[in-house]
C-alpha cells in the first residue's frame, strides 16, 4: 500500500470535530461501528503481578478468560452499544509469541461466545510489546530485521490469525534519544527522535502491520501511540522534573510521528495512551481512542476531561486484574467508562453534544498547557499548520514544534491559558532553541549523530544511519 499524503486537514468545521463521530468510521466483523455516531468504552487490561513462565501459562490463560468473561458479562448487564477489549501483552508473551497468541485466542473465543449468545457488539485489540526496546540492552541486531523484529512480526501475525479485530503497538523507535532529550531539555534531540528516527521506524513497522492485517479478513491495522515519548514527558512534567510547556510541545511533536501509521495504511482507532490522537484525527479523519480521568488507575494527569472531547472510544489506560470492593479491576473500569459514554451519547441524542464537548474542554484547558493543546479548536488549528503533504518527516516535526509554541503563546496572550513565570521562561527558551535549528535535514542529522555519540543507548547503525 502506498503512502498517503495529507495536504489538508480532514476537518474544516469545528462543529463536526466532536466525540463519537469520525469522518472515516470503522466497522468490525461483529457490527461495532467505531466513529459512527456513538462513543463506546474500550477496556485496557493486564495481568496481576505474577511470573509468566511456561509452567504458569495455564493460569495465565485462565486469568485472561476470566477477564474477558467479566467485561463482557457486565457490558451485557449495562446494555452498552458496543465494547472493545484491549490486551496489552506483557513482555514475556512477546518474547515467546506463541504464549501471547494463545491468550489472544482465549479472549477472542470468549468475545465471540457473548456475541453469539447475547448479540454483544464486541471487538478485540491486540497490543504486543515492542520488545526491541528491551532488546536494545541485550544485543539488538537491527530495528527492522533480526530475532526481536521477528518476534513482533509473529505476534502480529498470530493475533490476526486468531481473529482479533485490531492490531496496535506502543512503538519505541527513537526512544533511545528522546529520553536524553527530556533529561536535558533539548528540543533538537526530541525532533531527531521523533522526526528522523521514530518517523523512519514508524514507516517500516506500520507498513509491516498493515500488510499483516490485509491478509486476514476483518482485521485492521489500528494505530500507534507516543506513550513512551509524550506520556513520559507528561508524567515528568506532572512531577515537576521538566516544564509543563516542554511536555506539551513534545506531545504535539509526537503527532507528526504517530500519524505516519495512518499515512501507510492504518485506519484507527489509534491507541488510548496517545493523547496526540486528537491531532491525528483532525488530520486523517480516522477514529481515535482516548483516555482521561478513568486512566488515573495507571497514571495521574491534568487532562482528565479535555481528552474526551473528540474520542470515539473511551479507555481506562491499563488496569491490573486485581480484586476491588466493587469487583475485578477491569470490570470496575468498564462500569466507569460505560457511564461516561452513556452521558455523552445522551447529550448527542438531545442535541447537546457540542455544549458538553466544550464544557469538558473549558474545565481543563485554562489550567495547564498540556490540556490546552488538546482542546478541539486548538488541536484543529495546529493540525492545519502541520500538514503540507510532503514526505520530509524532519521538516514536518520541526514545523510542528513551532506551531505548538505559537499556539501556547497565543493561549497565554489571549488569557485563555495560565502560565507561571517558570512556564513563560520555558516557552521563551523553546522558541529560541527551535529557531536556531537548521532547516537542512542532512546537516541536522550529522549534528545529531555527533551530539548523541556518547549516548550508550543509541546506535545509529540500528536505523541505517
Amino acid at each position: 500500500m502506498g503512502r498517503k499524503s495529507f495536504t489538508t486537514t480532514a476537518y474544516t468545521d469545528i462543529k463536526d470535530f466532536v466525540y463519537g463521530k469520525a469522518l472515516k468510521p470503522v466497522t468490525t466483523k461483529r457490527g461495532m461501528v467505531i466513529g459512527g455516531g456513538q462513543i463506546m468504552p474500550e477496556v485496557n487490561f493486564t495481568l496481576p503481578t505474577m511470573l509468566v513462565t511456561k509452567e504458569s501459562m495455564p493460569e495465565v490463560l485462565d486469568i485472561y478468560r476470566e477477564i474477558a468473561d467479566g467485561i463482557c458479562a457486565r457490558a451485557v448487564d449495562l446494555e452498552v452499544p458496543g465494547v472493545q477489549l484491549e490486551c496489552e501483552w506483557v513482555p514475556q508473551t512477546t518474547f515467546e509469541p506463541e504464549w501471547g497468541i494463545q491468550h489472544m485466542e482465549v479472549i477472542e473465543e470468549v468475545c465471540e461466545s457473548y456475541y453469539q449468545k447475547y448479540g454483544l457488539k464486541v471487538a478485540v485489540r491486540s497490543t504486543p510489546v515492542d520488545v526491541r526496546e528491551v532488546g536494545a540492552h541485550e544485543g539488538l541486531d537491527h530495528m527492522w530485521h533480526g530475532n526481536l523484529w521477528d518476534k513482533v512480526v509473529r505476534s502480529m501475525e498470530g493475533s490476526a490469525a486468531a481473529g482479533n479485530d485490531f492490531l496496535s503497538i506502543e512503538s519505541i523507535g527513537g526512544k533511545d534519544v528522546h529520553d536524553e532529550g527530556l533529561m536535558y531539555n533539548d528540543i533538537s534531540k526530541i525532533i531527531f527522535a521523533l522526526g528522523v528516527l521514530g518517523a523512519r521506524d514508524m514507516e517500516k513497522l506500520w507498513s509491516m502491520i498493515v500488510d499483516v492485517a490485509a491478509k486476514h479478513k476483518g482485521c485492521f491495522a489500528a494505530g500507534d501511540t507516543a506513550c513512551g515519548f509524550a506520556n513520559t514527558a507528561m508524567v515528568l512534567a506532572e512531577q515537576n522534573y521538566i516544564s509543563r510547556v516542554f511536555g506539551a510541545v513534545a506531545r504535539v511533536a509526537a503527532a507528526s510521528r504517530t500519524m505516519i501509521a495512518n499515512e501507510v495504511g492504518a485506519v484507527g482507532p489509534d491507541k488510548d495512551c496517545g493523547y496526540e490522537g486528537v491531532i491525528v484525527k483532525a488530520i486523517t479523519g480516522s477514529p481515535i481512542t482516548m483516555e482521561g480521568h478513568v486512566a488515573c488507575v495507571a497514571h495521574l494527569s491534568r487532562v482528565g476531561n479535555v481528552a474526551i472531547c473528540c474520542a470515539d472510544l473511551w479507555s481506562n489506560e491499563s488496569i491490573q486484574h486485581i480484586k476491588l470492593l466493587g469487583g475485578w479491576g477491569e470490570v470496575v473500569g468498564l462500569e466507569q467508562l460505560a457511564y461516561d459514554c452513556r452521558l455523552l451519547n445522551g447529550a448527542r441524542a438531545a442535541g447537546m453534544d457540542l455544549q458538553l464537548r466544550d464544557l469538558y474542554a473549558d474545565s481543563d484547558s485554562y489550567l495547564d498547557p498540556h490540556a490546552y493543546i488538546l482542546r478541539p479548536d486548538v488541536a484543529l488549528e495546529m493540525a492545519k499548520g502541520i500538514v503540507d503533504g510532503s514526505d520530509n518527516y524532519f521538516a514536518r516535526c520541526k514545523r510542528t514544534v513551532e506551531v505548538a509554541c505559537k499556539a501556547i503563546q497565543k493561549g497565554f496572550d489571549t488569557g485563555k491559558l495560565r502560565l507561571n513565570d517558570r512556564e513563560k521562561a520555558a516557552l521563551a527558551a523553546l522558541q529560541s532553541d527551535v529557531a536556531a535549528i537548521t532547516n537542512d535535514e542532512g546537516a541536522f542529522i550529522e549534528e545529531q549523530l555527533a551530539s548523541n555519540a556518547d549516548n550508550p543507548k543509541f546506535k545509529a547503525e540500528l536505523y541505517d544511519l
